[in-house]
């Protein structure tokens, strides 16, 4: 086994399920990678919803970790290789690399270093840096299944996208673009430039506009925020579409509601796919698609990470560079 790292390094912890001051940062030892692992030196690490609600006690990951306390959250990376164990053919000591790792119940990448399956990970391009490149897999994966595995959007379509401004949202309005769609996202006022820049064909205010009143007819909706605001999503559908809905808390009545209206909507959750990610490091290589980060945060600024990240108006990814010292 190659080995080009140190002993010892800094993680965020949680020892018991609860609000964000359950995060704390403690010392472990670096990992070694086993067959088929490499060790990353992490440098972004994403924060996404699922963090805060597992973090909370919420949902299937935390049903799976709930007996392995204390735990380390954070499903995203990207970093440097330092380690490759046996039977490790496809990277070597100082790829650049990302990707969606430990999901859903092994997480850690809340660390100065982690583990990963080679084969969970993808070649980061010169063009993106490392820190925004944590931001990137769990969300584009999540906004690219929704489009193009669930939805099956076709050029010219027409789609709609709840929440077009946050981690998942703006990378389905880039990738709904870049396929030859028509784009219309809601968001707040302050982040309609933002989505013009983006590509967003149509910017609807949320809070000032009924999107049943402003939408019909739509081929394609992907539902970011789910309850009553998905129950209305429906209404915009024509009745050949589809609205895919990624909160999984109220998947269940929403899906049913479009039974009762003659309509189609599926819940969904991410999957690890390194050739779907591939596909959009081509997108980021050839700059059709880009990772806004909203927030760089270090590893003890976590837990003001995790409340703002819970408040849901976040533009783009809150990232935690993890090798930054502020304390």
């Amino acid at each position: 086994m190659e080995n080009t790292m140190g002993t010892v390094m800094r993680r965020i912890v949680f020892d018991r399920f609860g609000g964000a001051d359950v995060l704390r940062v403690a010392e472990a030892a670096v990992p070694r990678p086993g067959d088929g692992q490499v060790c990353v030196r992490v440098v972004g690490a994403g924060l996404n919803p699922i963090d805060w609600k597992t973090r909370q006690g919420l949902g299937f990951a935390a049903l799976q970790i709930k007996d392995s306390l204390p735990w380390t959250p954070g499903f995203d990376l990207a970093g440097e290789v330092v380690a490759v164990g046996d039977q490790v053919s496809t990277l070597k000591t100082g790829d650049r690399v990302m990707g969606l790792v430990g999901f859903p119940d092994t997480g850690g990448c809340y660390a100065e270093y982690a583990l990963a399956r080679a084969d969970e990970l993808v070649i980061v391009p010169d063009e993106l840096d490392l820190v925004s490149a944590g931001g990137l897999p769990l969300a584009a994966l999540t906004a690219w299944q929704a489009l193009f595995e669930m939805a099956e959007l076709e050029p010219e379509q027409k789609v709609l996208v709840l929440a077009g401004a946050g981690g998942v949202g703006h990378f389905a309005v880039q990738f709904a673009r870049v396929h030859g769609a028509h784009v219309i996202a809601t968001a707040s006022a302050s982040n309609h430039d933002f989505l013009a820049e983006l590509g967003v064909h149509e910017v609807i205010d949320y809070h000032t506009t009924d999107i049943r009143e402003e939408c019909y007819g739509l081929d394609v909706v992907i539902d970011l925020v789910g309850g009553e605001t998905g129950q209305q999503a429906l209404h915009t559908l024509a009745h050949d579409g589809v609205l895919i809905t990624l909160p999984t808390i109220t998947a269940d009545e929403i899906v049913t509601t479009a039974e009762a209206l003659s309509l189609r909507a599926h819940g969904m959750t991410v999957r690890p796919d390194v050739f779907h990610l591939d596909e959009i490091a081509e997108l980021i290589e050839d700059g059709d698609v880009r990772v806004h980060v909203d927030t760089i945060v270090s590893l003890a600024e976590i837990a003001g990470a995790h409340r703002l990240l819970e408040q849901g108006h976040v533009r783009g990814k809150i990232v935690i560079d993890c090798h930054r010292r502020v304390d």
